[in-house]
């Protein structure tokens, strides 16, 4: 079962959850997009590093294996609602953790998405969605410019600052919870972000058997579910 979300009430500048409206065109994007060098030869997806991490007996507290196995997660929960995205990172990234393409049935060619990852309890900060905008200036040259979108992804839900932190850029951005277990919960945008492409592309809650516990975001399109 479907059930949409009912868009918030915020103050101006205003961040929606579901339904946008643009007459925006879609962007040409080029050909082939060259992507940056892994940070490492060992692994690419999440089985590949969870092997690597027991060859090596890493620590499942250490810093780089929470962050590493997150942004994983994020990278195979985020490919179920259409994006194809890379692991990058590594020094002079300008935080950014993840990159590549988004699919949209809203969009004549695909979008081009940054990914920050959050792998940490605390909620985010507003003054952390701000930093997102510094992925677009250190973005790789295949992703400036226009039909370019940036997402901030953390473990808890956006705080009322985040959301207006986000509606106030200028930069299209958006926010993505995603659990530990890679179940994403929340997904939102602003208005900037709605210029790029988004016409008729809504959110809302799937239910697995019915159990409130089972729920996931799932993206729809004219009001019927985008199938991964």
């Amino acid at each position: 079962m479907i059930r949409l979300l009912p868009a918030p009430r915020l103050s101006r500048p205003a961040l929606f959850y579901q339904k946008y409206t643009t007459n925006a065109s879609s962007p040409e994007l080029p050909e082939k997009l060259v992507y940056p060098d892994s940070p490492t030869a060992n692994h690419n997806d999440l089985p590949s590093f969870l092997q690597y991490a027991s060859q090596i007996d890493m620590d499942p507290a250490s810093t780089v294996y929470v962050g590493t196995h997150y942004e994983y997660t994020v990278q195979t929960a985020l490919s179920r609602l259409g994006m194809s995205l890379k692991r990058i990172g590594g020094r002079s990234d300008y935080g950014i953790d993840l990159l590549g393409t988004w699919n949209l049935p809203s969009a004549a060619q695909p979008l081009k998405v940054l990914i920050q990852c959050k792998a940490v309890a605390e909620k985010v900060k507003p003054s952390q969605a701000r930093e997102l905008e510094g992925a677009f200036v250190g973005a790789p040259t295949g992703w400036r410019g226009s039909g370019v979108l940036a997402f901030l992804v953390s473990k808890k839900p956006a705080t009322k600052g985040v959301r207006e932190a986000l509606g106030r850029s200028r930069w299209p951005m958006g926010y993505v919870l995603c659990e530990d277990d890679g179940r994403v919960l929340q997904m939102l945008w602003n208005r900037k972000a709605e210029q790029e492409s988004l016409e008729g592309v809504g959110v809302g809650l799937k239910y697995g058997g019915g159990e409130k516990s089972e729920r996931e975001v799932v993206l729809t399109w004219k009001g019927e579910a985008i199938k991964d």
